[in-house]
């Protein structure tokens, strides 16, 4: 993984900006465009108290499922992002 984008984490992480950080991380993660991310709801990745582990995702330009998967460190780091808007 390239430097600047662990620098980007980590400035996310000491800012606590918990929203930006699960936002990144599932942008790097699934290599999804931004009109795609923008379009994400909580539940597509957010149940029952838990990040999903995976989620599937149409892209709006190709019409073709994209896969993602997260890692669990991040995903646990970033719940707070995705619930406290």
């Amino acid at each position: 993984m390239p430097k600047h984008v662990w620098a980007i984490r980590v400035r996310l992480e000491i800012a606590e900006n918990h929203r930006e950080l699960a936002l990144f991380n599932l942008a790097i993660d699934s290599k999804l465009r931004g009109c795609d991310l923008v379009r994400l709801k909580v539940a597509d990745v957010y149940a029952s108290g838990h990040v999903k582990e995976r989620a599937s995702i149409i892209q709006s330009k190709t019409q073709r499922s994209v896969r993602s998967r997260s890692q669990r460190a991040r995903a646990s780091r970033s719940r707070d992002g995705w619930t406290n808007r």
